[in-house]
């Protein structure tokens, strides 16, 4: 039997991109003067494990790279040299070559392959530096290199002859790496007294490759490999290679190609518990404690459970006529579905909920490589980095936050001289926090830097034709930045400039139904402030009733709702009308006129009016009525119809009918003209 190893790529790359995101975080933590041995040994595996599994597929590039790597590595974790910064940045460019070539195996995208051999050359250069001197410990003397076996054994045709005896595995698993390991040479085996059997390999591969090969199956601390005359046990003494672990492949071979996306995860970094290798056998048994499920499969899930909900609400609305003392048993049963069905949704929902640590891991590495560009000095922060956010807003989010933290590092933050005449230290503090606040997520960038200028924002305000006046108050005057095109930038860089595409941050965060403020002292910082709904596949909504049709209005938008008296409803000429709200007059929007459909009630003092906030702005929705509050499964109407204007979306009722969801801060934005035209008829 041939195994197709094709079919583990997909393992291989999802490993190896989490282990060199780890590597870069390890590396950018560490104390170049004092380096800690644990985290050195940390970012040697991640190496060792990443060249491995690349031998095993036949990347070639990969494992040349990630060898040097691991040599320079090698030599500096046992204290034969001395870790500098200039290695630190070595590795970090190595770091996103590696990444490069993965692409180009996985995607086909271009190799730059000049910067290819630049990190191999740059990384033999350094290997080669002067030993640093190292004090002899009485106690404990320096390792000696362990020499390959390769180098003792081969013979004079440059072949190697391996025994490798194996534990007790069950023999689908024997037949599957002597296919394997047949790939490499001639291959014989032998069967011992205690029904272990033993592999007789000629082959001119290396010792790496046949353990890489064999991790698939087995632990590789159970694996005895001697070469040629030799009798000493090579055992693998690093746990790197499991890049794969046992469960993970055996059921993969087992099960069809098409459904090994559902992979067990272990994680490819050792902890510092001396005792792990033991607990590892004892508990090999067990169930692992994650899965990797491909993202689809998670999204029909979802859309099923939705569906479900929906199933669930058209029952709980055909019984609600129902005599409650002659269906008591029945109704009864209806109410625990009702509350197993939510427990189930939300159980479901927390399946794409991702801690928020996957975006902020990218940030250290850009905040790092910025300051140096620029000359600056900054100390970056994460706050809340375990707060969970649904995955389809944490893609979405990468962009505009990226922005801003690009925004100050360049405009925010002061340069070191000009921080310490102002009394400040010489690093300046970068943080990046989220927490939840009720239904909400909060995402906060704040730097201790020079703050907005009032003065100057308001300068270009009106050089820009934009309305703004003297007595406006900060928070108004902070909002003007996400003007397009706005910037008080002196100069222009490749880096950023401070308001160049706040628009389309603005933009980007209110299509993902949040929210932007920003809080700024001149002389001690900036905070931007984003808070979006912690998913958009369900939301709290108010319906509401205009003629015979029913909308649903996403409840965070929501401030209050009333009955406004006559006398407080105007009217301005060729305008429209507003409404006056404890001393406010907020624009008026008859819901029936943006929809072009006959209401019961066309005088405000008759209706009802939703006051409704968004982008820092208010307005009165005029409605006949409300329904009440319900959660509602939001389904696209782009995909499933055509994009309409002031809509964002769909859900379907219990009684079976489709009610469309407002968007809210479409709706607030076409009434700063107060004069509202049909979107359709």
């Amino acid at each position: 039997m041939t195994i197709d190893m094709s079919q583990f790529y997909q393992v291989f790359f999802d490993e190896a991109y989490e282990l060199l995101a780890e590597k870069e975080k390890l590396l950018l933590a560490l104390d170049v003067s004092d380096p800690d041995s644990e985290d050195l040994n940390a970012i040697f595996r991640a190496a060792h494990s990443i060249k491995g599994g690349a031998a095993t597929f036949g990347f070639n590039d990969i494992t040349e790279v990630t060898h040097m790597l691991e040599s320079l590595l090698d030599r500096i974790r046992k204290g034969e040299m001395a870790l500098t910064p200039e290695h630190v940045d070595a590795f970090l460019v190595s770091k996103d070559v590696l990444t490069m070539l993965m692409e180009g195996h996985q995607h086909g995208s271009s190799v730059d392959q000049p910067a290819v051999d630049s990190v191999c050359q740059r990384l033999k250069a350094l290997s080669l530096g002067t030993v640093a001197e190292v004090a002899p410990t009485p106690a404990v003397a320096a390792p000696a290199p362990a020499k390959p076996v390769a180098e003792a054994v081969a013979d004079a045709n440059g072949e190697f002859h391996f025994r490798i005896e194996l534990p007790e595995v069950p023999q689908k698993d024997v037949d599957a790496l002597a296919a394997e390991l047949g790939l490499l040479g001639t291959i014989e085996q032998e069967v011992l007294n205690d029904k272990r059997v033993v592999f007789n390999l000629t082959t001119s591969e290396g010792e790496d490759n046949i353990v890489a090969i064999c991790s698939f199956v087995l632990d590789p601390d159970d694996l005895k490999i001697t070469c040629g005359d030799t009798q000493a046990a090579v055992q693998a003494s690093d746990p790197g290679y499991e890049i794969f672990v046992p469960e993970q492949v055996a059921a993969a071979i087992q099960a069809p190609a098409e459904e090994a996306e559902s992979k067990v995860e272990q994680p490819a970094v050792e902890a510092k518990n001396p005792g792990r290798r033991a607990s590892d056998k004892e508990n090999s048994g067990q169930e692992s404690s994650s899965i990797r499920v491909g993202v689809e499969k998670v999204d029909q899930l979802i859309n099923l459970v939705g569906e479900l909900v929906i199933t669930q609400a058209m029952i709980e609305q055909r019984i609600g006529a129902l005599d409650p003392l002659h269906h008591e048993r029945l109704l009864n049963s209806a109410g625990q579905l009702a509350r197993n069905t939510r427990d189930l949704q939300e159980a479901v929902m927390s399946i794409r909920m991702m801690p928020m640590d996957y975006v902020f891991s990218r940030f250290p590495r850009m905040v790092r490589d910025l300051a140096g560009k620029l000359g600056k000095k900054v100390e970056f922060v994460t706050r809340g980095a375990a707060t969970e956010l649904d995955k389809g807003l944490i893609e979405r989010i990468v962009d505009p936050l990226t922005h801003l933290v690009r925004n100050s590092v360049d405009h925010g933050i002061e340069m070191p001289e000009k921080r310490r005449a102002s009394g400040k230290s010489e690093t300046g503090k970068l943080t990046l926090s989220a927490a939840h606040q009720g239904g909400n997520i909060v995402i906060e960038v704040s730097d201790d830097g020079g703050g907005l200028n009032r003065e100057r924002i308001l300068a270009k305000a009106r050089q820009q034709g934009l309305p703004v006046s003297d007595s406006m108050p900060d928070s108004e005057v902070w909002l003007l930045i996400f003007a397009p095109g706005f910037s008080t930038a002196e100069a222009v860089t490749d880096v950023s400039g401070r308001g160049v595409g706040m628009d389309v941050v603005k933009r980007n965060i209110a299509a993902m139904g949040g929210i932007v403020e920003i809080r700024s002292v001149t002389g001690s910082g900036t905070t931007i402030a984003i808070s979006l709904p912690l998913t958009l596949a369900i939301l709290d909504g108010m319906s509401v009733k205009v003629g015979e049709e029913v909308y649903i209005l996403p409840l965070g938008y929501v401030i209050e709702s009333l009955q406004p008296a006559a006398e407080d409803v105007k009217e301005i000429a060729g305008q429209g009308k507003v409404v006056k709200v404890r001393e406010e007059y907020l624009p008026l929007i008859p819901l029936h006129q943006i929809f072009a459909i006959e209401p019961n009630f066309t005088d405000p003092s008759q209706g009802i009016v939703v006051i409704l906030e968004a982008e820092g702005k208010k307005a009165a929705l005029l409605v006949d009525n409300l329904v009440g509050q319900q959660q509602v499964v939001v389904k696209n109407l782009e995909s499933n119809f055509r994009k309409v204007a002031g809509i964002s979306g769909a859900t379907i009722l219990g009684d079976g009918g489709v009610s469309l969801i407002l968007d809210v801060s479409a709706l607030l934005r076409s009434s700063r003209q107060l004069n509202v035209d049909p979107v359709f008829s």
